[in-house]
């Protein structure tokens, strides 16, 4: 399995769009892994994992095989992972030679969107209803969603990958795991994780996750032996209002065998 993790920020973007705090004006002086763009990831070329409104940059970026894919999966409808008005731009008058049907995966909330949004492109759209803890064929893949906890007025959801023996849990956006899926996930083996990191040093892991959730997640997982001694886990989703640069987040989170996510960076598991 190769995860491509196209996008690395928090909803402002790091640095943030608009502001001038101290770090955001060091991050575009500095450049490379301190520009950070919404988060997405694409698995083996084919699934991916959220639509942000940097979809185009990253294509720009990365070129044109990244749009290949023919399954997304969305984790909730907060704007910097569900931006619906671009995906229109794979239908006809718009775009030619786009390949197969995309298949949209989500909840109630995502599917309506997208029933609504392409009432009258449902050539090219087929939309796909998940449920929690239920396990769905998606591409050779064994994709199960497990509930996070993140907006409330939505059931919004991280993903369990298996494929070829090898598994990873894309664990954003969410604070600290509900008890259920602490509880299902207490009983698989994991070997890379992609865990929500947007709260930095911040005293605060609902909603969102911080640096002290994430080392109690990896010391929890590595004692009930989800992780192993080569599993991997990555910290994403960051937030500029952290204060913490790319420098700052490998100080904090390395030493305790936790890598920094960036953008464009590749995972084979």
């Amino acid at each position: 399995m190769e995860i491509q993790l196209l996008g690395t920020s928090a909803a402002e973007g790091f640095p943030g769009i608009f502001c001038n705090c101290d770090t955001c004006q060091d991050a575009r002086k500095l450049g490379g892994k301190d520009i950070r763009t919404r988060t997405s990831a694409l698995i083996d070329g084919n699934i991916k994992i959220d639509f942000p409104p940097d979809s185009f940059l990253h294509v720009l970026r990365d070129g044109k095989p990244i749009t290949n894919f023919e399954h997304l999966i969305i984790t909730h409808t907060h704007h910097d992972h569900f931006y619906l008005d671009d995906l229109r731009m794979r239908t006809p008058g718009f775009a030619t030679d786009f390949g197969n049907p995309l298949t949209i995966y989500g909840n109630q909330t995502v599917v309506n969107r997208c029933k609504e949004k392409f009432s009258s492109l449902k050539a090219y759209f087929n939309i796909v209803l998940l449920h929690a803890f239920e396990t769905y064929e998606i591409d050779g893949s064994k994709v199960t969603p497990l509930p996070a906890d993140h907006k409330p007025d939505e059931e919004s959801f991280i993903y369990f990958i298996e494929k070829d023996n090898r598994a990873c849990l894309y664990g954003h956006d969410t604070g600290m795991f509900p008890e259920e899926t602490f509880h299902w996930l207490s009983e698989q083996k994991i070997d890379v994780a992609i865990l929500d990191c947007t709260n930095g040093l911040i005293d605060e892991k609902a909603n969102h996750m911080n640096i002290a959730a994430i080392k109690e997640i990896n010391s929890l997982f590595m004692e009930k032996g989800v992780f192993h001694k080569d599993s991997q886990i990555i910290a994403t989703h960051f937030s500029h209002n952290t204060g913490l640069l790319h420098k700052d987040l490998k100080a904090l989170l390395e030493p305790n065998g936790i890598g920094v996510a960036y953008d464009g960076m590749v995972l084979t598991v």
